[in-house]
């Protein structure tokens, strides 16, 4: 795809699925729509709520340059969290840990910890804790490998649940994640680009 079409879709992408409907709302020219109506026989119902999205007004690549304009990136946190003291002697118990999936989620993208890890701006022995477990990686981690190993959606919905996260609708970066997650998209220079286009720049991606 040439770079205008790729953000294009990425813009269709995020009115279909963005669901922060106080933030949304907030957009000078934003039309609320009708979400209560009265059936025939009068009884009242509601509409669903994805009915706000962005995708549903009729000006809305106007409302969504608006939406950008707005944008900074607050999502910033420290790629890894220590383990606490009772997590350190449940771990070898469990069956599903970070560390443990981790190599087959690797392998299945023809990547190792090692050729990850120098994919990913974290220092190496921060990284090496990671993979053997003994520190915990955060959610901008967990995303930040997922784009540079080329993984599937499936395997990062998964280790995200095993540390703790979920995909969000109503999160920016997560939306954009989503998208080039799903159309495969992993080149560097369009990849960036679609991060710079919603002002996602504290993914610890090496460059």
């Amino acid at each position: 795809m040439e770079r205008q079409e790729y953000l294009r879709a990425l813009d269709e992408h995020f009115c279909a699925r963005y669901s922060d409907y106080v933030k949304i709302a907030a957009i000078e020219g934003y039309e609320m729509p009708e979400i209560l109506t009265i059936a025939k026989d009068g009884t009242l119902t509601r509409k669903d709520p994805s009915y706000m999205r962005l995708q549903y007004q009729p000006k809305k690549e106007e409302l969504l340059a608006r939406f950008k304009s707005t944008l900074v990136d607050s999502e910033f946190t420290f790629t890894f969290s220590f383990r606490s003291v009772k997590n350190k002697f449940r771990d070898p118990f469990r069956k599903q840990t970070f560390a443990k999936c981790l190599p087959a989620i690797l392998a299945r993208c023809n990547e190792t910890a090692a050729s990850a890890g120098e994919k990913l701006a974290i220092e190496p022995r921060f990284w090496k804790g990671i993979v053997k477990g003994k520190l915990y990686p955060q959610k901008n981690t967990v995303l930040a490998l997922a784009l540079v190993t080329h993984m599937q959606t499936s395997d990062l919905v998964q280790l995200l649940g095993i540390c703790g996260f979920t995909f969000s609708a109503d999160n920016v970066r997560d939306i954009v994640v989503d998208y080039l997650l799903v159309q495969k998209i992993f080149n560097p220079e369009m990849r960036d680009a679609c991060l710079r286009e919603y002002r996602i720049d504290t993914l610890p991606i090496r460059r």
